[in-house]
């Protein structure tokens, strides 16, 4: 698909205060390394840790990317596209990810819990975004699906002698 047809995300990232990772996730090869892929992450987070992103989110320009961000606690959340993409779509990205990491973690915004509930923050990004491609972005969806497949595995951990969700005998 070209990116003038379909709206796409280049990563999705969730670094704490100090520009280190808590969940990242990238959908574009623009950053081939791991290494390409910290530094980009360390120049995002240098060029944004000075602005009061905490009410609503700033829109920058890195690299001929947009980037949106805002933050939240000890917690910086950032949607990367390409510079051809429409603001007001990654805008509702981020959003969409902001207010369903705050329905995850029951208002418990902050770094502490977001690493204690990994699992789920990972989960929310793949509700998302799919290899770039915006799939979902109403909150009460994305957790709702995210605590229903947490739940399944839950059982299936809990509770080993089930055997397609009904008890063996």
């Amino acid at each position: 698909m070209s990116h003038e047809t379909c709206p796409s995300v280049k990563n999705v990232l969730l670094l704490d205060s100090d520009g280190k990772r808590v969940a990242v996730k990238y959908f574009s090869e623009d950053w081939p390394t791991n290494s390409a892929k910290e530094n980009f992450e360390k120049v995002v987070f240098n060029k944004t840790q000075k602005t009061n992103a905490r009410t609503e989110a700033e829109i920058a320009m890195f690299e001929n990317n947009i980037v949106l961000y805002k933050f939240v606690q000890d917690l910086h959340f950032f949607v990367t596209g390409g510079d051809y993409e429409n603001e007001l779509i990654l805008a509702t990205v981020l959003q969409a990810f902001f207010d369903s990491v705050g329905l995850l973690l029951r208002g418990n915004v902050d770094k502490k819990e977001a690493l204690e509930n990994l699992d789920l923050i990972l989960l929310c990004i793949d509700e998302i975004v799919d290899g770039g491609i915006i799939l979902e972005t109403d909150p009460n969806v994305i957790a709702g699906k995210v605590a229903s497949n947490s739940i399944d595995s839950g059982l299936l951990l809990e509770a080993p002698h089930r055997v397609g969700g009904a008890p063996v005998l």
